[in-house]
């Protein structure tokens, strides 16, 4: 086992390795070759786990590799964890960057630069993910963490001659950095009460601290579980992008199509949410942190959404849906559903990867156009690219059968189900949310691929659907979008296959209660048909195309009556300004004060100018003294030794 699962991790990197550290020597096939291989060696021994896990009842393994450091008893290793929740986590991550790496070679074939480092970069992103999500101690977890965010670091600005990726890189790295932060302050209090850094220890030791209130600020007593459980999840607040620590997903499509599939769909934003689902045995155990979880995911489930609305270009429309589905998760996460919120996860990788890389397939055809106002009418040009984008359209909606309407369908039942405090409001947002996602998802469906042709008569002439290689990923990804719910559901959510690996306390099991009255997919669907959720996403589909294909008009005669809401959402609720304002204001503001009083009046003008003008005045003072004159240098001399003479009598 141990030599299949250092297989899993290492192919990955041996594969960017090769690819990245001899990318001047080495050809493009090769590049993509010795990675598509690595990744393909994990994602078929992903499958192979996960077969062995989920079907065939494999115990679980939680072994260390080795031990790296011991330090008053605290031992720092490297080591996995492989049970259900593990195998899926990393079949779905595999699978996915498989695709994305296939797609990629038709997706850059014309990049003249960076071709092999691209390659580079995206293999070495499945390794850091796949060391996240098989680690059984949070030392591994958080080298996991950051190795993502350092490559995604890398990935968003990947054309670095470009000053807006600059810009975006940075900014995505900053604003981690301070959900890293918390995230680093919660491991500490793990290690600092609990005296451990693996998972079953931990988990095994935070009953008896269940109770346990630590002073913080001023001597306030905080339960300690809801200290570590808010702190850790600070860090899922930057990783998976919520509210407030959102600001830096929408930039990240500065880089390459295909890393706006990795990031978005399968890896990077997933780790939060895989995270707190590891972490359900700590989390079980304070319900401010959950119900701080749940305010946060709908807020920014509901309120990401309706940005997605006035957004023109393709692939930001696509990232504020991300925002949106993930607020979706950590709801879930909120209500102790992990389950449901992982099984959100799963699908929408595959839809979401699929929408991404369906995006990609249209900005080739469009020659890297991605105003959706410059398109239309694509659906004559490129047949397979509209119908694989109208089946991750409907995942992503929730349409009935499809494997969107699965998760989300189960995610809002079960929190209309709860009793956390913010359940409520939760249930409000995520049920509103539903016409949000069908209005935006169908406004970007029918711009692009309904109505006339595009604007640009070249581009027009030149449409023709992408080559094969970019296809057939999409059409892998297209068939679980449709199939996987009704395959997984079932075990998934009411069965046991997160036994062991997810903890509810039976006052929090929503699905156990959701579970008495499933009869099935067949049965879930028509019961979802005649719920709240199905007529609003039939409802935002309906606005959709009454406002954007029958009478276009009238979205400018909307936007015009609804002109302040427009112009809050343009802004994206200001949130960008606001950090500009008062962290990079203040920060200029501190530097420029600092500069004034700290540099040139204390450290120039006192300590350094200040000491030259001292000895200046005292040699201005001192050469009086020094006048060539042999009588005035024996009259000191004189009164000298008379000085010294009354000293030693009186003293």
């Amino acid at each position: 086992m141990e030599a299949i699962l250092l297989t899993i991790v290492l192919s990955p990197l041996l594969g960017s390795a090769l690819a990245g550290l001899a990318c001047r020597k080495v050809s493009r096939a090769w590049a993509h070759w010795v990675t598509i291989i690595g990744v393909g060696i994990a994602c078929a021994l992903s499958l192979y786990l996960l077969k062995l896990y989920a079907i065939d009842g494999h115990a679980v393994y939680n072994q260390p590799v080795y031990t790296w450091m011991v330090s008053d008893g605290l031992r720092f290793e490297i080591g996995f964890l492989i049970d259900n929740l593990t195998v899926l986590m990393m079949a779905v991550v595999t699978f996915v960057s498989l695709m994305v790496h296939i797609y990629t070679i038709g997706y850059m074939q014309d990049e003249e630069v960076g071709y092999q480092r691209f390659f580079s970069y995206i293999s070495l992103f499945t390794f850091s993910m796949l060391m996240l999500v098989m680690s059984n101690n949070f030392l591994q977890l958080f080298f996991g963490w950051e190795a993502v965010g350092l490559v995604s670091y890398l990935l968003i600005g990947f054309y670095f001659k470009r000053e807006s990726a600059i810009l975006a890189n940075m900014k995505a790295f900053l604003v981690n950095r301070v959900g890293d932060f918390g995230f680093l302050l919660g491991i500490a209090a793990v290690a600092m009460y609990m005296n451990s850094l693996d998972y079953a220890e931990v988990f095994a030791r935070a009953p008896a601290l269940a109770d346990e209130r630590i002073s913080i600020l001023g001597g306030s007593a905080w339960s300690l579980m809801t200290v570590i459980g808010i702190l850790l999840f600070i860090g899922a607040m930057g990783k998976s992008a919520q509210v407030p620590l959102h600001v830096w997903l929408p930039d990240s499509m500065e880089g390459p199509t295909p890393i706006s599939a990795l990031i978005h769909a399968a890896t990077m934003v997933t780790a939060g949410i895989f995270m707190v689902a590891r972490m359900s045995p700590l989390y079980e155990l304070s319900e401010t942190a959950l119900s701080f979880i749940l305010v946060i995911g709908a807020t920014t489930a509901f309120f990401m959404g309706l940005i997605g609305i006035v957004q023109n270009d393709i692939k930001r429309v696509i990232a504020y849906s991300t925002l949106s589905q993930l607020g979706y998760m950590v709801v879930a996460l909120g209500v102790s559903a992990y389950a449901a919120g992982i099984f959100h996860l799963m699908t929408h990788a595959f839809f979401k990867a699929l929408l991404f890389l369906g995006a990609g397939s249209v900005i080739v055809g469009m020659h890297h156009d991605q105003d959706i106002r410059n398109m239309g009418g694509i659906r004559k040009y490129m047949p397979v690219t509209y119908w694989v984008f109208l089946i991750g359209s409907l995942a992503l909606i929730g349409f009935p059968g499809f494997s969107g309407f699965f998760s989300k369908d189960a995610i809002i039942s079960a929190v209309h189900h709860s009793e956390i405090a913010g359940s409520g409001y939760a249930y409000l947002m995520v049920v509103a949310g539903v016409f949000v996602t069908a209005l935006y998802s169908f406004r970007l469906f029918f711009l692009v691929f309904h109505g006339e042709g595009p604007r640009d008569e070249h581009a027009r002439e030149h449409l023709h659907e992408s080559p094969k290689v970019i296809t057939v990923p999409l059409i892998l990804l297209a068939i679980p979008s449709v199939v996987i719910g009704w395959l997984t559901i079932q075990p998934m959510l009411f069965g046991d296959f997160f036994r062991g690996a997810i903890q509810v306390i039976p006052e929090h099991d929503v699905l156990a209660e959701l579970g008495e009255h499933y009869h099935g997919p067949l049965g879930f669907i028509l019961h979802g048909m005649m719920e709240w959720p199905f007529f609003l996403a039939m409802a935002g589909v309906a606005t959709a195309w009454a406002v954007y294909l029958w009478r276009p008009e009238w979205s400018e005669r909307i936007k015009t009556a609804l002109l302040p809401l427009y112009q809050v959402l343009d802004k994206k609720y200001g949130f960008d300004e606001f950090y500009q304002f008062l962290f990079a204001g203040g920060s200029r503001v501190i530097g420029r004060l600092l500069w004034i009083f700290g540099d040139r009046k204390l450290i120039d003008g006192l300590i350094v100018n200040g000491s030259a003008k001292s000895v200046a005045l005292f040699a201005g003072v001192a050469r009086h003294l020094q006048t060539g004159y042999l009588y005035h240098y024996a009259i000191a001399m004189i009164l000298g030794l008379l000085g010294l003479l009354t000293w030693f009598v009186y003293f």
